[in-house]
């Protein structure tokens, strides 16, 4: 659709855009690559860059966005074939890694949250240090909790797809 839309507009009206939006960004950099794209589009209008030169740019453009838009779909169908090669497995365990992820995940956070709370009550002064142990924890609980969401929101299509061995439950 991308690639089909570019050939549409072209790339002079997508340096319009581009130069427009990164114009609008207050900072050095985005003000340097807007006027950096103002000057392409001074050379276009000029004719310093020739009708052939677009078209060349837009078709590169155009298959460059084909191959990107292959790999995603070559990516979604692998997550896709995995997801179906661990429903349809006789392994109890394979079948059942999610709901284990999710107490393992859900004990852990219990675990982490009980202690500092305790720790803040039974000894206040250490609620700074506790708070700081805690925020420097963020992104591994963002990755678990992150996991466990997605595997959430498949196992709910599954089930709503009638998934093998689903009890419903």
């Amino acid at each position: 659709m991308l690639p089909a839309l570019l050939a549409q507009i072209g790339l002079p009206l997508l340096l319009k855009a581009v130069g427009l939006g990164l114009d609008a960004i207050d900072n050095p950099v985005a003000k340097a690559a807007s006027a950096a794209v103002g000057d392409v589009e001074k050379a276009i209008s000029g004719r310093q860059i020739t009708p052939d030169q677009i078209a060349a740019a837009n078709h590169h453009t155009e298959r460059m966005m084909e191959i990107e838009s292959r790999e995603v779909q070559t990516k979604i169908r692998e997550i896709n074939r995995t997801f179906r090669a661990e429903i349809s497995s006789g392994d109890a365990y394979v079948r059942r890694w999610r709901p284990t992820f999710g107490y393992a995940v859900a004990l852990s956070w219990m675990a982490t949250m009980g202690a500092a709370a305790y720790t803040v009550v039974a000894e206040p002064e250490l609620a700074p240090g506790v708070i700081s142990a805690l925020v420097n924890t963020a992104p591994i609980w963002g990755v678990a909790l992150a996991v466990l969401g997605v595997s959430v929101v498949k196992r709910s299509q599954d089930k709503r797809l009638g998934a093998p061995g689903d009890s419903g439950a």
